[in-house]
Order: structure tokens, then C-alpha cells, then sequence
């Protein structure tokens, strides 16, 4: 039983909060890519909750690796997301309160191998995203966008 599984015994559905790490996968023409996830049947990045033990980069290219069968060597920190507005529930009733750490990583190595927590691993364009993303997803990206607009003016 997993970290996650073993709380989930203890409280149900109630809210934890829970630390996660999410990674913006670059390619060369400077898409993310994004993951059709199993649990949500929405779009979001890649990543996924700490383990006890782990340090936040381990998590990161533990998930990254899990999630897409890519490498990452680089990790760019880029903000920590917390608060109301990452708040989650999933369709199953379990609650979140997400502390997600939010890196960016150039082209990773490897192929993508898509494994059962994914339906698609897409890139995409930022101005070509698909309207079923995860609500902090969305919030991650469109700060991301604020960011990468502000330092472009």
C-alpha cells in the first residue's frame, strides 16, 4: 500500500494536503506537453505526489519518468502553486489541498512510452491548448504565460 493509499484508509475522502511535483516539458519548437490522465479523463502536466523520503527533484523525475518513460537530467525551478485555487477533488471524492513545486525541463531523452495513468502524452502550443485541462493545470499554465509574456516585453 502506498503513501497516499495508507492516508486515504485513515481519512476517506476528507481533504490532505499533499506536496506534488510538475514538470513543463519543452521540445524544440517549444511545446509542453501535456498528459491525457486516467484519473480525470482532463489534460494536465506531468508529475505527481512526494513520496516520504524524497526530495522534490527526485519526486519530479520519478513521476516524469513513471508518467511519459522520459529521462530529465535538467530541472528549472519555476514557482511553488499552494492556496484555495489548488484545491482539487477528484471524480473518485477524494479531496486535495495541491503544494505543487513547478519546474521547467528542456527536451528530455528518451521516447515517450505512455503508461496506464495515461491515455495521451501530447505537445502542444500554448495558444493551441485543449479545453479539458485541470483547473490548476490551467492556473499553472496561464501564470506561466503571464510570466513568459511579461519577460518578453
Amino acid at each position: 500500500m502506498d503513501y497516499i493509499q495508507m492516508l486515504r484508509h485513515q481519512v476517506g475522502h476528507q481533504p490532505l494536503i499533499l506536496t506534488a511535483a510538475s514538470v513543463m516539458i519543452h521540445d524544440k519548437e517549444g511545446r509542453i506537453l501535456l498528459q491525457h490522465r486516467t484519473d480525470t479523463n482532463n489534460w494536465g502536466l506531468p508529475g505527481g505526489f512526494m513520496e516520504p523520503g524524497e526530495t522534490i527533484e527526485e519526486t519530479a523525475k520519478r513521476e516524469i519518468k513513471e508518467e511519459t518513460g522520459l529521462t530529465i537530467d535538467t530541472l528549472i525551478f519555476f514557482h511553488v502553486f499552494s492556496g484555495k485555487k489548488f484545491y482539487f477533488e477528484y471524480p473518485n471524492g477524494d479531496k486535495v489541498y495541491n503544494v505543487i513545486v513547478s519546474f521547467t525541463a528542456p527536451e528530455p531523452e528518451g521516447n515517450i512510452i505512455k503508461n496506464e495513468e495515461s491515455y495521451e502524452l501530447v505537445y502542444f502550443t500554448l495558444d493551441e491548448l485543449p479545453k479539458n485541462i485541470i483547473p490548476t493545470t490551467r492556473r499553472m499554465l496561464d501564470f506561466y504565460l503571464e510570466k513568459k509574456n511579461s519577460t518578453n516585453s
